[in-house]
Parts: structure tokens; C-alpha cells; sequence
């Protein structure tokens, strides 16, 4: 069985930072495709960041470059999104997503199998 469980979302003012987390089981980080995707009401879901490569490669959304960095802890099977100068434009629900294949140095280029419930980031001027 596959799980994936996200944390760490929260209500900030704008330039604050959060650090969400994802839990997995069911699966090794190290041998998988894992990343987050984002979306707002009555917007489309984007893709903010991908980590692959047994976490040696990464590949972020124009809009997280130079602000977030995803990383992860291989023997905790745990994925995690550091966000700084949160803006409001980045208020979203956050949803962790692994797939054994499907990425690579463009990002993802197939849509992850397992996904998380989503945790709340909300960011206030």
C-alpha cells in the first residue's frame, strides 16, 4: 500500500516561510519520481517542483525558482518543500505525488500514480 501524507501547511503574512513534508510508505523516495503540485480555486493544478534521481535531481516551475527548494530524506522515505518569500499568488492546496517513472530534467512528462490528500498554504499581503 501506497501513502502519501502532507504537513506543514499554514497561514502566513507574505514574505514569511513554511516548510511542508511528505510522508510516504509503500515506496522508497530514492527509486521514484516525487514531487508537489499546487492548486487554487478555480485554477488549474500546476506543478511546482520535482525530485528525482534518488534526489540527486531537481526541476522547478518558473514561479518556485530561486524561492522553494525540494529535497528529501531517503532512509525516513520523507519528501519536503522549503518555501521562502511566500507571496499571496502562491496561496494554494499542496499535494505530494510519486510515480515510478514519468519525470526527468523537464519535470514531469507523465501524471504521478499515488497522491496525497493536500495540506492548506495561505499567504496574506
Amino acid at each position: 500500500q501506497v501513502r502519501l501524507v502532507e504537513s506543514g501547511g499554514d497561514s502566513v503574512q507574505a514574505g514569511g516561510s513554511l516548510k511542508l513534508s511528505c510522508a510516504s510508505s509503500g515506496i522508497t523516495t530514492r527509486s521514484v519520481c516525487m514531487g508537489w503540485f499546487r492548486q487554487a480555486p478555480g485554477k488549474e493544478r500546476e506543478k511546482v517542483a520535482v525530485i528525482y534521481s534518488g534526489g540527486l535531481r531537481t526541476n522547478y516551475a518558473d514561479s518556485a525558482k530561486g524561492r522553494f527548494t525540494i529535497s528529501q530524506d531517503n532512509p525516513k522515505n520523507t519528501m519536503y518543500l522549503k518555501m521562502n518569500s511566500l507571496k499571496p499568488e502562491d496561496t494554494a492546496k499542496y499535494y505530494c505525488a510519486a510515480g515510478e517513472k514519468g519525470c526527468g530534467a523537464s519535470g514531469w512528462y507523465a501524471l504521478p500514480t499515488y497522491w496525497g490528500q493536500g495540506t492548506q498554504v495561505t499567504v496574506s499581503s
